[in-house]
């Protein structure tokens, strides 16, 4: 009985195979998050958040020209934008292995056989070589998708840093946001500050002149000097905070802050509204945020990397070819008969490598593991942050409707307590406490207003707004 070769089996076998790919079949895993958002909120009706240009979101024209200087200049964005660039060029570094790479090459040589003929008498023998070849050299024939399947992984990787930069805008943007209602929000407490300092600072001449005449005890003079400098020591606390906001401001938009961003002295009431946009189901993230589409590239990645795992378990075919002219004489290295070629098929078939291959497979293969485990994270973080807005939505307009009308309570409270003082009718204690509460109250407003501004555009941003051109 006639053995069959074993080369020309195993060539065959790959003619057969040509065209196989050894990538596990893609399927995407379940969302670990619920089918709705908790307390199944009420929908406003309007377009989802992820088709709203920020253009249409953020209508304030000196946000808007914020959020373009920021796009323009911010390095964190241009270092993404870079990254795509280099991304595509390694896709297209590793697309190239599928072709033969053509190239002309060209050598000369001169020997002599004899390596002692400078030493002898003897005129020496030397022999010449030259020779022009076109071909191609070492080209894989990807029999079992081991490149195809390498390709495949540095596109999901390049699709992933896409996915990445659209991330990194939506954040960029968002940040821009809530850095400038943050600065709005700092000039606005700098206003109560100075008027409840004015305030405290009047009332700390009358109470001198009261004590210096009599009327009133030194401690009511000291507890009223103490309100007033804890005024000044507020008052210069944020002075530093908003320069420090305008700072982080100015870093994200890689330029300083333009004084008519600020412009209208009225704080955070000068901000134009921004539209509620609905929440949707948690399986519209999927869809609409940039950071989930990136980790699922990513697991895609992995997949193809298990596919060129296992082709490292098959033969290697390769070929080297040319073809081209080769003389002993230079000059007529391009006459008639000087035609040269040849062809070099090799297989290489692994039979032991310690181990290798099976160890780059299981890694390959728990490198996926992460990338769903990553995956289901980055859907799990998005409905939580979706959750915690919503949350917000609900109940911090309550939260600021009521101590709004709580600061507009203490004022009256101050005013009638600041009249019955000026009369004798009431003690200093009392008008004290009135300015010491409607401080609290007035600064509390403004922080739980920038809180509720803030959650409109972290709401905006988690359910995947902002990223389209």
């Amino acid at each position: 009985m006639n053995k069959i070769p074993l080369i020309p089996s195993l060539l065959a076998a790959a003619m057969l195979a040509s065209g196989c790919s050894l990538i596990p079949t893609y399927e995407r895993p379940a969302a670990p998050v619920p089918t709705v958002f908790p307390g199944d909120p009420t929908q406003p009706v309007g377009p989802a958040a992820a088709s709203v240009a920020w253009q249409s979101f953020f209508t304030d024209p000196r946000l808007a020209k914020l959020i373009d200087t920021a796009l323009a200049n911010n390095r964190d964005l241009r270092v993404s934008v870079l990254n795509i660039e280099q991304a595509r060029a390694q896709f297209q570094v590793q697309r190239s292995a599928l072709f033969p790479a053509l190239g002309v090459t060209g050598s000369g040589s001169r020997s002599s056989p004899n390596p002692f003929a400078a030493f002898s008498s003897e005129v020496p023998s030397v022999s010449s070589q030259y020779s022009v070849n076109l071909g191609f050299s070492a080209w894989e024939l990807d029999f079992f998708g081991r490149v195809r399947a390498l390709k495949d992984q540095a596109l999901a990787q390049y699709l992933a840093t896409e996915e990445s930069r659209k991330a990194a805008q939506v954040s960029l943007i968002a940040a821009v946001a809530n850095g400038w209602l943050t600065l709005l929000a700092d000039d606005e407490l700098l206003e109560i500050t100075r008027q409840t300092l004015a305030t405290r600072e009047d009332t700390l001449r009358l109470t001198k002149m009261r004590f210096e005449n009599g009327v009133s005890s030194e401690i009511d003079f000291q507890l009223s000097n103490s309100l007033a400098e804890t005024a000044r020591a507020t008052y210069a606390q944020q002075q530093r905070t908003r320069l420090q906001d305008e700072n982080a401001l100015a870093l994200l938009l890689g330029a300083p802050v333009p004084a008519e961003a600020l412009a209208g002295g009225k704080g955070l009431a000068s901000a134009t509204p921004m539209p509620d946009v609905p929440a949707g189901l948690p399986s519209d993230l999927l869809i609409e945020r940039p950071d989930i589409r990136a980790a699922e590239q990513q697991l895609i990645a992995n997949n193809a990397n298990i596919g060129a795992a296992r082709a490292a378990f098959f033969p290697r075919i390769s070929l080297t070819t040319s073809i081209g002219t080769a003389s002993t004489q230079f000059s007529n290295l391009f006459d008639s008969g000087t035609k040269a070629w040849s062809f070099a098929p090799q297989i290489t078939l692994p039979i032991f490598d310690a181990g290798r291959n099976q160890a780059n497979l299981d890694s390959a293969r728990a490198g996926r593991e992460i990338a769903v485990a990553q995956y289901e994270k980055s859907i799990q973080s998005a409905f939580r942050e979706v959750a915690d807005a919503l949350a917000g939505r609900v109940t911090l307009g309550e939260q600021a409707r009521a101590l709004r009308a709580t600061a507009d309570a203490e004022g009256v409270r101050y005013r009638l307590s600041d009249l019955r003082y000026r009369n004798g009718i009431a003690s200093s204690l009392d008008l004290l406490d009135s300015q010491r509460s409607l401080f609290t109250a007035q600064q509390s407003a403004v922080q739980v207003r920038l809180l509720q501004l803030q959650n409109q555009v972290t709401l905006y941003k988690a359910l995947g707004g902002g990223w389209k051109e």
